[in-house]
């Protein structure tokens, strides 16, 4: 009897998944020029339903619907290019699954453009007015790699629900719901002292609030965004911090922001926040890009062995983290939230949950970019360890 009751039990679940996986629908593809060059970081999904990813450098997304969407239209939208649309039912038709943006010319007149500090000056004073302002739950995939002696050693990747309040805010709480590490290669094994998703809103501007008295700005360039003409803004702050801003001259959205940071010397900073529209053209963050690069002393037992090895022995070593962000999923609703309280004052490696892999293997994640694929390559040269098999035997099951 309790044989028959276990096997009715796994039918029934075979079931459920199976339904479960008939529902969902993979729209996979590439977003390309009209000259056959991969668009990186345009934003694709359907508007009305608040999904979508975000491409990578190569062009490629990919991102699941139910079969409820297939009326839906799916909009791309990137820098530089026209807006596309098309019937996701129509998308799926297609026997090349390539979308082809049309680039829209701008050639703003240094005579009808107003100084460049009134689009700077109104884009942070319409920052909350043109973002998502109020609590929405973010679905993040934090990924980390830590870099010793120029090579990367070590990698975790979290999976993350955040209650956010736009970047004129700062995330109010999260959780983490998942999180897997590769082999751990480091010799320093160097922690942050907080977690790595507060200082991506620590380290951007826009959060932090920027004087802009404190820059020279200029002009450096125009583009384009969903049929609005953007502005790029470049900031200089002597030689220690420079910020670019695309911004919309209609609506003054910033679009994008790029930061390159010297706070002193040995150490720097590279940052990118790009941002996309929800249903009602607010903007949030879709993906987040990040170096820094710093040095740390080397324990003497670190010394005494690479002195036994033969190796050159330093005082110092330089040291860096490299960080990619996923914005997977928006939820606004908020009687959906799913995020639980978490204190960010430990280091990545602190947060512990049991590894499960068919969450790995099921969850919705885009299409490896180059800079994934260059971290992820430095670490399986190493030992010639495979990240899937570090994944297996690094892991708390």
């Amino acid at each position: 009897m309790r044989y028959i009751v276990s096997l009715l039990t796994l039918i029934i679940l075979f079931c459920s998944l199976n339904l479960i996986a008939q529902e969902n629908i993979a729209i996979t593809g590439k977003v390309l020029d009209q000259n056959g060059y991969k668009i990186p970081y345009a934003a694709i999904g359907i508007l009305n339903k608040n999904i979508g990813s975000t491409s990578t450098e190569d062009g490629a997304f990919y991102f699941l619907v139910s079969n409820h969407a297939i009326e839906d239209s799916l909009t791309v939208s990137s820098l530089g290019f026209t807006t596309f649309k098309i019937k996701v039912k129509d998308f799926l038709n297609l026997q090349k699954k390539e979308i082809i943006l049309e680039e829209k010319t701008t050639a703003l007149s240094e005579v009808v453009v107003n100084d460049i500090t009134y689009y700077v000056k109104n884009a942070l004073k319409k920052l909350r007015a043109n973002t998502v302002n109020k609590n929405h739950q973010l679905n993040v995939l934090y990924r980390r790699w830590s870099v010793e002696d120029n090579l990367c050693r070590f990698f975790i990747e979290h999976s993350i629900n955040a209650i956010d309040r736009g970047p004129s805010s700062y995330i109010v709480k999260f959780s983490v719901d998942q999180a897997r590490t590769s082999a751990d290669y480091r010799f320093l094994k160097n922690e942050q002292k907080i977690h790595a998703i507060k200082y991506m809103e620590y380290n951007n501007p826009l959060r932090k609030g920027i004087n802009i008295k404190s820059y020279k700005w200029k002009k450096t360039g125009d583009s384009s965004y969903d049929n609005e003409d953007v502005i790029i803004a470049k900031g200089q702050m002597g030689n220690k911090e420079t910020i670019w801003l695309y911004i919309g001259m209609d609506s003054f959205r910033i679009y994008k922001l790029e930061m390159k940071k010297k706070p002193e010397i040995g150490r720097s900073l590279h940052a990118t926040y790009i941002y996309k529209k929800n249903i009602d053209g607010l903007l949030y963050l879709s993906y987040h890009q990040r170096e820094w690069e710093g040095s740390a002393p080397i324990p003497e037992n670190v010394k005494r062995t690479m002195k036994s090895n033969g190796n050159v022995v330093k005082d110092y070593i330089p040291i860096a983290y490299r960080h990619e962000v996923y914005v997977l999923n928006i939820e606004e609703d908020k009687s959906r939230f799913s995020t639980g309280d978490m204190l960010g004052n430990k280091d990545m490696t602190e947060y512990k949950t049991a590894y499960n892999p068919a969450f790995w293997t099921a969850l919705n994640i885009p299409p490896s970019t180059r800079y994934y694929k260059k971290n992820i390559s430095e670490l399986e040269s190493l030992f010639g360890v495979s990240l899937e098999n570090q994944f297996k035997y690094s892991n708390t099951k």
